[in-house]
């Protein structure tokens, strides 16, 4: 399917590793000319290099501290006019309400929940001027099928799905469209933080945590959580904005 992304500009945070990284990846398969933030140096230029070399693409890399209003402003106005925006940075710890204290939810928070908000209220004015864009917002199964143990990041994906839902209902008549994507469990490095953290709380070790993936479907490959977002990036999406999709194998109806 020919997807008609060649040329086009997409800002991708969180771009260095997990589902980000596969992002980067397969929108420079397709042509697409990339900004890719994070906040590790060493990451950043490594993939750079490789996204060039491979794909034959434009990449620029801006290491920053999404948490910070001041990082985000800057990055807005450092990449400039893009066509899409990949909201994807966050890092939410696991643990219930008196396991995560008010330091730590915050923290996350500003990353993702701030951040996606900030992101999408700096790049949508051009966007709008324009009279197309997409911003897709990487959010996560939690959102739909909460957990106690995952309560910080069970009550900051249900908003981001909110918001996702109706801003993209306000913007699809001025060319812009906004949608989700929720991935469920995906085989990233943080994937496994989490499961060891879960697994210390249940079973009182940590290395026990791929016993937690014995009960529902093998987790995604972050490649079929990226296919999904660049499919929904493409005008062959065009239909599609205020959506959020749970990408999860079925698992939060089993």
């Amino acid at each position: 399917m020919e997807l008609d992304l060649e040329g086009k500009r997409a800002l991708i945070t969180g771009g260095s590793k997990g589902i980000g990284l596969a992002c980067a990846h397969a929108f420079a398969a397709e042509g697409v000319d990339l900004a890719i933030a994070a906040r590790e140096v060493g990451p950043l230029k490594e993939t750079t290099r490789d996204l060039r070399t491979e794909y034959g693409v434009e990449v620029t890399s801006h290491s920053c501290d999404l948490t910070r209003p001041e990082h985000q402003s800057a990055l807005a106005d450092v990449v400039g006019d893009i066509d899409i925006l990949v909201n994807n940075a966050g890092a939410i710890p696991g643990g219930d309400l008196l396991g995560v204290d008010e330091k730590d939810w915050r923290q996350a928070w500003d990353l993702k929940v701030f951040g996606y908000i900030n992101l999408a209220r700096l790049v949508l004015p051009m966007m709008q001027r324009r009279g197309s864009g997409v911003i897709v917002n990487v959010i996560g199964a939690a959102a739909e099928f909460p957990r106690s143990d995952y309560l910080v990041g069970a009550t900051g994906n249900a908003a981001l799905a909110n918001f996702t839902r109706a801003l993209g209902a306000q913007t699809f008549e001025q060319g812009v469209r906004v949608v989700g994507i929720s991935p469920g469990l995906t085989h990233t490095d943080r994937l496994e933080t989490l499961l060891r953290r879960q697994a210390t709380d249940r079973f009182g070790n940590p290395e026990r945590w791929d016993d937690l993936l014995l009960s529902g479907p093998p987790p995604a490959r972050p490649e079929e959580i990226a296919d999904l977002v660049v499919f929904v990036a493409s005008d062959r999406a065009g239909f599609l904005s205020g959506t959020v999709i749970t990408a999860d194998g079925g698992a939060g109806y089993r």
